[in-house]
């Protein structure tokens, strides 16, 4: 059964700036005021869970409660079939550092783990997003999607974070490093969920 969204307040429970302007983008026609985890001053919960709606469930939950507001968290990442579909939910925990994230070593090691394993080309991956919309009252839904494409080196491009510069979509001959945000907002897993939850909850 779906339920629409009546509110004009959101809390998007992530402390990434990336996401965040994602975010802010794809609601931006919808008229709803976004807020972010991080300007709220919440903390990150814990993601113990090996699913990424596990891990959204978590932050989409954490932030309700902290704020009385309904939320809407992403778990999402990198599967690479080369890799038995790794990094995926540990696809942040690959760049972590003693000083933070690092998404250059990160894409560094990936490379080097497809190089030792010999595996063939195209390097086939998907970018994967799960997001859950939770309420106060406890209701929750749950929206996933995907964009399928290959790993590719070296790396190219400024725009976008994490991973983008080594994935190049099914389709392109240019990663989603090298595309301005609007034409990766377009195509992306995160606007592919964005999509199925903007048709169920706010129109």
């Amino acid at each position: 059964m779906s339920r629409k969204f009546a509110g004009s307040s959101l809390v998007i429970a992530t402390h990434n700036r990336g996401k965040l302007e994602e975010m802010q983008a794809l609601f931006a026609p919808y008229g709803v005021k976004v807020v972010s985890a991080a300007e709220l001053g919440l903390a990150e919960p814990e993601e113990t869970e090996s699913t990424f709606v596990g891990n959204a469930r978590i932050k989409a939950r954490a932030a309700v409660l902290a704020t009385g507001m309904p939320a809407l968290a992403d778990d999402s990442g990198i599967t690479i079939d080369a890799l038995d579909g790794a990094p995926g939910v540990y696809t942040a925990d690959w760049a972590q550092t003693p000083n933070g994230r690092d998404f250059h070593k990160a894409m560094v090691e990936t490379w080097a783990k497809l190089e030792a394993v010999g595996a063939p080309t195209p390097r086939k991956a998907q970018f994967r997003c799960t997001l859950v919309l939770a309420w106060p009252d406890g209701d929750e839904r749950i929206f996933e999607g995907d964009v399928s494409g290959q790993i590719v080196w070296p790396m190219r491009g400024a725009e976008g974070h994490g991973y983008d510069p080594i994935f190049q979509p099914d389709g392109y001959d240019i990663t989603f490093g090298e595309m301005v945000g609007a034409e990766k907002n377009r195509i992306s897993h995160r606007s592919d969920a964005f999509r199925k939850l903007i048709v169920e909850c706010f129109t």
